[in-house]
């Protein structure tokens, strides 16, 4: 019987120990420190990568994303192309038909493709040893800037666009005007009147057909 109380006191002693928690270490606590990497893909090191990015950083840059009009090749404006056509120093450009294997056969020369099709500039000055366009003044105003007015956000292609809030100063014949406030009893002059006619003298009579 001895032995018996013995081994359950054993037991239960084991047991509790295994329920017991560890106690902290009195010693303090060491922060750790985690290292960052940048992503640099498979195939990479970190210069060829660094130096990949920059590249078409540049290239972003040089097209121009941003821009409206065509990308493929350097256009002028419409103005300055029919200036240009009305003193005969242009014409309407048509594809040429089989380009590439009519230049490499020596049948044309890359002027004779239409820059368009070729992806150039309208006054060939993407090619060697071609005779360049001249430019006109509508060319130089265009690139020196003017080719913004054409990206206007106005429904009619250029200016402000339409005062949808009202609170910009209204424009008339004689410059802005702003603060004016029409009355109840206003009326809108008539046609005769912004013609400079006197409003009392009595309208002419309509005819029938206008004949008689």
């Amino acid at each position: 019987m001895r032995s018996v109380t013995i081994a359950a006191a054993a037991t239960t002693l084991a047991v509790a120990s295994a329920f017991q928690s560890t106690p902290l270490s009195s010693s303090p606590q060491v922060a750790t420190t985690t290292a960052l990497n940048g992503y640099i893909p498979s195939g990479f090191t970190k210069e060829s990568w660094a130096k990949f990015q920059a590249k078409e950083a540049d290239k972003k840059k040089k097209q121009n994303l941003g821009r409206m009009g065509p990308r493929g090749y350097q256009s002028r404006s419409f103005q300055s192309f029919q200036e240009a056509l009305e003193r005969g120093e242009t014409t309407h450009l048509l594809p040429v038909e089989n380009a590439k294997a009519r230049l490499a056969s020596g049948e044309l020369k890359p002027e004779d493709i239409p820059y368009m099709q070729r992806g150039g500039s309208w006054d060939n000055s993407d090619l060697k040893g071609a005779k360049k366009v001249s430019w006109l003044k509508s060319d130089k105003e265009y690139a020196d800037g003017g080719f913004k007015k054409s990206q206007s956000i106005s429904i009619f292609g250029e200016g402000a666009g339409l005062d949808w809030t009202g609170k910009r100063d209204k424009s008339g014949p004689s410059g802005p005007v702003s603060g004016v406030k029409l009355g109840k009893n206003y009326k809108a002059p008539t046609v005769a009147q912004l013609k400079g006619k006197n409003a009392s003298e009595a309208p002419p009579k309509k005819k029938m057909f206008g004949l008689f």
